[in-house]
């Protein structure tokens, strides 16, 4: 990390200390700083049953659901940014590294806009005989006045034509060889002008727009065989629990792992390159040499980020010297997030809870803009909609809710409605909805406007009525 961007991380973090009133005796402070200083302890494996890690302290306060958002993509743009140089081909998904400037203008001639005749001077006009101009053709002769000759759309526009008539808006009397126009015409309708689009030279996309199937047309019409973007961040999902099934009926105590078949997708649509989830249970020796072996950029946790008795994540991160910048959340659900840095040059973790919709939480309050830093993607403004009815909040802490946007009916407002199904345990709200609304401490009102968080595509489930509040 460069020493200006280490500056900006600790920067954002002493702003966050110091909106806190009580920050002499935060728990949470003096921990980060001990983690900044501690040394590595002997990796023998420890029991799971029987961990030797110390309680460590609880912190009097979390961070705000604003600033944890705000400090994780200040740490993800804190990462260099490499480049490389992909075929358009392979450059899907991948943000731009620099700006995409024209290489030729657009149009590079005059062209037509639409099949139909080519025509100079005022009508009628003497129709040329022959093929007519077609695309992708050397250019044509000029285009003496009275004439007319027939043009498809993208051919070169003769010299000294006037306009293009529409096939539609034209009558060919064939006996006389003469063509008349149905109604007036306009000079230079129908013909798109050498440059119209842009200039060579012209800025077209600033560097950090996201590479689209709409972006590789872009390019490739302005020139380009090849884009230089950022890689996709690298990201290693750990899967914590010796609860936890990959397969068959709950039973026994045993629960169905759901974080694992859902994580790699989900951070793939975040633009991230993710291998298959490692399941390494309830084992710090096991965490730990998974966490300082990572060549990934961020590694990604699932569960143990409480303080209970097999909760290794904090002591294995105190233990290899982490820096723990963000270490709870005031948000419901996800509280017990965090965000850690292994090293200064090494990658990041974010430990999320292991309640499956307190992950999801965990995954857009610190893992989504965390990647959206490391790729260099520009961040989209936020967006308020009309919440249709009113949701319950929690005293304190921000409140992350299902939502399903619905278009207005009979003279309404588009809105958004809240999904039933949104406790800390619960998918069933989140596989019905499209967005999640943020709801301030001590709830909204229906009619109230919201701040909404997009999830990374639109679901096509069929909602049914069950699923609302």
């Amino acid at each position: 990390m460069a020493a200006e961007d280490e500056r900006a991380v600790e920067e954002a973090l002493a702003l966050v200390a110091s909106n806190r009133p009580d920050r002499p005796d935060r728990p949470g402070e003096r921990e980060a700083s001990a983690l900044r200083s501690s040394t590595p302890h002997s990796s023998t494996p420890h029991s799971p049953a029987a961990p030797s890690h110390p309680s460590r302290p609880r912190r009097s306060k979390a961070t705000s659901w604003g600033d944890a958002r705000a400090l994780a993509a200040r740490a993800g743009h804190a990462v260099p940014v490499s480049a490389h140089r992909l075929p358009l081909d392979r450059a899907l998904g991948h943000v731009l590294a620099e700006a995409l400037h024209a290489l030729t203008d657009l149009p590079s001639f005059d062209t037509s806009a639409m099949d139909g005749w080519v025509v100079a001077g005022p009508g009628p006009w003497t129709v040329r005989e022959g093929q007519g101009l077609l695309a992708g053709h050397s250019a044509p002769a000029a285009l003496p006045d009275g004439e007319a000759v027939r043009i498809a759309t993208g051919a070169r526009i003769p010299a000294d034509a006037t306009a293009v008539i529409r096939s539609e808006h034209a009558h060919a009397d064939e006996a006389k060889g003469l063509l008349y126009a149905e109604r007036e015409v306009v000079p230079g309708q129908d013909i798109r002008p050498r440059g119209q689009e842009c200039r060579t030279g012209d800025e077209l996309l600033p560097a950090g727009t996201l590479v689209t199937p709409a972006v590789l047309g872009l390019a490739a019409a302005a020139g380009y065989d090849a884009l230089v973007a950022v890689p996709r961040p690298r990201v290693d999902v750990l899967v914590l629990g010796d609860e936890l099934l990959t397969g068959g009926l709950p039973h026994d105590g045993l629960i169905r792992d759901a974080l694992g078949p859902m994580l790699g997708p989900w951070l793939r649509a975040l633009g991230a390159e993710v291998g298959e989830p490692r399941r390494l249970g309830d084992d710090a020796a096991a965490l730990r040499h998974a966490l300082t072996t990572s060549d990934a950029d961020l590694v990604v946790t699932t569960g143990g980020t409480a303080a209970g008795p097999v909760d290794h994540v904090h002591p294995v991160l105190a233990e290899v010297g982490a820096e723990l910048l963000i270490d709870g959340v005031d948000v419901r659900p996800g509280h017990p997030m965090l965000l850690a840095r292994l090293a200064s040059q090494g990658p990041y973790v974010v430990g999320l809870p292991g309640n499956p919709l307190a992950a999801v939480s965990g995954l857009l309050t610190l893992a989504e803009p965390l990647l959206r830093g490391i790729a260099g993607r520009t961040a989209q403004d936020p967006y308020r909609a009309l919440v249709h009815d009113g949701v319950q909040g929690h005293p304190h802490d921000t409140r992350l809710v299902p939502v399903v946007h619905r278009a207005a009916h009979g003279g309404g407002l588009d809105h958004v409605v809240p999904l039933h199904y949104n406790g800390p345990a619960m998918l069933r709200g989140i596989a019905a909805a499209d967005g999640l609304a943020v709801v301030s401490p001590g709830g909204v009102r229906s009619g109230t406007e919201v701040e909404i968080l997009d999830l990374p595509w639109a679901s096509a489930t069929p909602w049914t009525e069950g699923c609302f509040t």
